[in-house]
This record gives C-alpha cells, sequence and structure tokens, in this order.
C-alpha cells in the first residue's frame, strides 16, 4: 500500500475510531500517525523463548518510533521531520 492509500486508511480508521474502540495493528506509519495512542510491542530472545512487551508510547516517543517506521532510523533528521507532519495531520482531523 502506498503513502496516499495509507493516509486515507488511517483517517478512516480515525474517522471510524470516532463512534468504536479500534484497535489496528500496523506498520504503516501513516496509518499509525492517526490514532489516539500508539503501542509499540517489542520481542526479545530469552534463550528458549521469545518475550514480547507492550508499552504505550508518549508524543515525543511516537516521533522516534514513526520517524523509525518511516527511514529505518530513528535519528534520520528528514524522517522526524516527516513524523511531526504525519502526528500534526492526525491532530488536525480530530480538531476539525
Amino acid at each position: 500500500m502506498g503513502g496516499e492509500a495509507a493516509v486515507a486508511v488511517g483517517q478512516a480508521l480515525a474517522r471510524l475510531g470516532d463512534e468504536r474502540q479500534v484497535l489496528v495493528v500496523t506498520h504503516l506509519p501513516q496509518v499509525a500517525a492517526f490514532a489516539d495512542a500508539q503501542v509499540q510491542v517489542v520481542k526479545e530472545d530469552a534463550g528458549d523463548r521469545v518475550v514480547a512487551q507492550a508499552a504505550k508510547l508518549t508524543e515525543a516517543d511516537r516521533v522516534v518510533e514513526l520517524s523509525r517506521m518511516l527511514a529505518g532510523d530513528a535519528d534520520s533528521a528528514a524522517a522526524r521531520k516527516h513524523a511531526k507532519e504525519l502526528l500534526a495531520a492526525g491532530k488536525r482531523r480530530k480538531a476539525g
């Protein structure tokens, strides 16, 4: 799915979330940016098993995570700028 389609899906899910509880698992930052809350799931190899941990992200952490999702590099200045733009678009939709 391309960026424009992903934004449309994110917007549609956000509208649905106005009336219902929606839980989405996605690797698309354009979809994640429209969420009211974002949870990061991290899996770690613990010897003979895999352990998964989930944590709700702060707004600052969301920028870092969306940057990583966009560019594969959480420290990319361009990705951070784009992540902030995506989050702002999500907030505008909620305010509008």
